[in-house]
């Protein structure tokens, strides 16, 4: 019986990717950078921010004062505009009211900085939303390593024995698999679903209510 989940934040419970684009090209184009599609940075995102900075950066950019330089640009400017396009994925907070009315406890794990994360959460979803809303730390590595993962589990009293991990890409099934979880994918993400079944997905949920119907499952 899982009673808790864990649910990736990025293509998963948002659909943030047009705003995280809008703020890199703009970012871009203040430094007469090339600019990228908004297909290209569903493939940048899912490493974290520094990682998504590193990789729009042109090859005669990424020194680490540059980067640290265009990261708090960047960071800037998604800040201002995080809640421009940004929306709920169809069926996500109904899935999430059902799971709470089912009494599952839910969390929040994400590479996004840890300073936004709780902001763009309550925003969309309100305060009381979930359990705990963790994103990416200095001091914590960032997914897949599953540190995060067991640190967010003793926080939340989670038993791995009854815990599930949602995400939307390789990186999110192979934490949950590092952190010795099943890892459902969901297919309404950046990735899709030959990614998602190429790391070996335990489950994939076409639409957000197929969590509900593993959930009864499992």
């Amino acid at each position: 019986m899982i009673k808790t989940i864990l649910f990736d934040l990025d293509g998963t419970l948002l659909n943030t990717i047009d705003d995280l684009a809008d703020a890199a090209n703009w970012v871009c184009a203040q430094h007469g950078w090339p600019t990228f599609p908004v297909e290209t940075y569903k493939h940048f995102v899912g490493n974290g921010i520094p990682k998504l900075v590193e990789r729009f950066s042109p090859e005669n950019a990424r020194t680490p004062e540059q980067l640290a330089a265009t990261l708090a640009e960047f960071s800037a400017r998604y800040d201002a505009h995080k809640e421009d396009k940004t929306a709920p994925y169809p069926g996500i907070p109904e899935l999430l009211a059902a799971l709470k009315a089912e009494g599952v406890q839910t969390a929040v794990f994400s590479n996004k900085a840890d300073a936004f994360c709780g902001k763009i959460i309550e925003h969309y979803f309100g305060p009381d939303s979930f359990s705990l809303v963790r994103g990416s730390r200095p001091s914590v590595p960032t997914k897949p390593d599953p540190a995060g993962v067991y640190s967010l589990m003793a926080d939340l009293g989670a038993d791995p024995q009854t815990t599930l991990f949602v995400g939307d890409s390789d990186v999110d099934i192979l934490t949950g698999h590092n952190a010795g979880l099943p890892a459902l994918g969901v297919l309404w993400g950046f990735r899709g679903e030959a990614e998602l079944t190429t790391v070996g997905a335990d489950a994939l949920a076409e639409k957000p209510e197929d969590i509900l119907t593993y959930l009864h499952q499992h």
